[in-house]
């Protein structure tokens, strides 16, 4: 938990020796955890507060809390990821602050979980607006239902043009539509379409009658 600076009820204890509670001070900001979770990475520079480093006693401030000069808004994804090992963090901050703060504390493989955040979001960016792929559907007005209830395979319904009506047996006239709809274009690779699946060519056979 993050506890505003001068704020009471931290665990007795806290920051004590043989306590299994740690106090942080970082940048004014109080956050009280577990020399457990402090512990998780060997390699951190948090795991040095577990060992009760007398070293260390100086960088206490007057209530015992260890003092760290770092921004105390990154400091709460550094402190969940080592409590159970999972990046959660605000949408309003930024990956590139929390692999900052990973890399000052030596905590590598959330260095590499960011670093692989980062790339992600670069790709999705870098591959620029959905394109989609357009098909114009020519049916009766009693095929309608039938049409837009079959529709799937990532088919979605765009717009109904009605074109009048056509003489039919039966002497009855059948208003007739044309069907718009649309899909993402995201089984292509270098241009090339990769063959449709059956549902889709249902839908293709049906847009051939025009």
């Amino acid at each position: 938990p993050c506890l505003p600076m001068g704020t009471a009820g931290s665990p007795a204890g806290a920051g004590l020796p043989g306590s299994r509670w740690v106090r942080l001070n970082v940048g004014g900001t109080y956050f009280v955890t577990t020399k457990q979770t402090l512990c998780r990475d060997p390699k951190s520079f948090l795991f040095r507060l577990c060992q009760e480093d007398p070293d260390l006693d100086s960088d206490k401030d007057e209530t015992g809390a260890y003092l760290i000069d770092r921004d105390p808004t990154y400091f709460g994804p550094i402190l969940n990821y080592l409590r159970h090992g999972k990046l959660i963090m605000d949408k309003n901050l930024a990956e590139e602050g929390v692999l900052e703060e990973a890399e000052f504390y030596n905590i590598a493989s959330l260095v590499r979980l960011v670093k692989e955040r980062i790339r992600d979001n670069e790709n999705r960016t870098s591959q620029g607006p959905v394109k989609h792929v357009y098909r114009v559907l020519q049916c009766q007005e009693e095929e309608l239902t039938q049409m837009v209830s079959t529709m799937s395979d990532g088919w979605k319904f765009e717009q109904l043009i009605s074109i009048g009506s056509s003489y039919n047996y039966g002497n009855e006239d059948q208003a007739e539509f044309l069907c718009v709809v649309s899909r993402e274009l995201n089984n292509s690779t270098n241009g090339i379409v990769i063959e449709p699946t059956e549902k889709a060519k249902i839908l293709q056979e049906r847009g051939s009658r025009m």
